[in-house]
């Protein structure tokens, strides 16, 4: 292994990738010198070699020849190709970090028809602040060390987890797909607020602000969130109202309901 090689190559510089490369770079975790990006748009390319100073190339092969380590981030539905185009190029001692959605390291393991050290990670957007929820599992071939490494990238963008490989499709229900349900109860709530007379600006500022400060407690109390619901929720005040309403219209039936639809998709776009 040459140790002039950039330590770790992106194949796919999405959003979260750009994401990822922000918090590494911001945590010391990486130099800009040791990170490589490919990617087929050349926007993309740009706004990583222009406001991230890493150096972007359109050749995914030529990334993962001379990156140590590789992190997929393309969609899951590019992933045949992506393999395909670096299968040649990664060397024996390479390790191979996804975070592709619903693809399992078996999957990535056979494609490539070899023995070679995969990661799947399931993070969220909440990377792009610092505040990611991030599940790691490790593939057949992968080492303790590889995943200390990993989870020293992820530890930079918020916090890790690391569970085995059958519950991902769980994970991915609740924490992948998890900040989509917090932003569509935002909007829900300012929605409601605006029918009952408030303007939509305060409502969208207050619902916002209450979701940010609620979160905000959740993190640093010690408490669950059951207690911390119970109290706020004083016997036959305002809140109760609104929490009777929720349980009666089968609020927890419908969280459980979307994250069994959420797990199933998972399962059927899964390979």
């Amino acid at each position: 292994m040459r140790e002039d090689k950039p330590v770790l190559g992106f194949i796919g510089a999405g959003n979260m990738a750009e994401a990822i490369a922000r918090r590494v770079l911001a945590a010391g975790v990486f130099t800009t010198s040791a990170l490589l990006a490919a990617d087929p748009s050349p926007a993309r390319r740009a706004l990583f070699s222009q406001q991230l100073q890493i150096a972007a190339l359109e050749d995914s092969a030529m990334v993962a020849h001379q990156a140590r380590t590789i992190l997929l981030a393309v969609k899951p539905q590019k992933i045949d190709a992506a393999l395909a185009q670096i299968r040649s190029a990664l060397s024996a001692d390479t390790l191979l970090i996804s975070i592709v959605a619903a693809v399992s390291t078996t999957y990535i393991e056979a494609q490539l028809a070899r023995q070679v050290r995969v990661i799947r990670v399931m993070p969220n957007t909440p990377a792009l602040v610092g505040a990611a929820a991030s599940v790691l599992c490790r593939g057949a071939h992968a080492l303790a060390a590889d995943m200390a490494f990993a989870r020293r990238i992820f530890d930079a963008c918020g916090k890790t987890w690391e569970m085995p490989e059958n519950l991902m499709n769980v994970v991915t229900s609740l924490s992948g797909s998890g900040p989509a349900y917090v932003f569509f109860l935002a909007e829900a709530l300012a929605q409601a607020a605006r029918e009952l007379g408030l303007p939509l600006a305060d409502a969208q500022a207050l619902a916002r602000q209450t979701i940010v400060g609620a979160g905000r407690l959740l993190a640093e109390s010690a408490e669950s969130a059951a207690e911390l619901r119970r109290k706020v929720t004083s016997p036959g005040g305002t809140t109760e109202a609104a929490i009777q309403t929720l349980e009666n219209g089968g609020f927890p039936t419908l969280i459980a309901a979307a994250l069994t639809a959420a797990e199933q998709r998972a399962r059927e776009l899964g390979c």
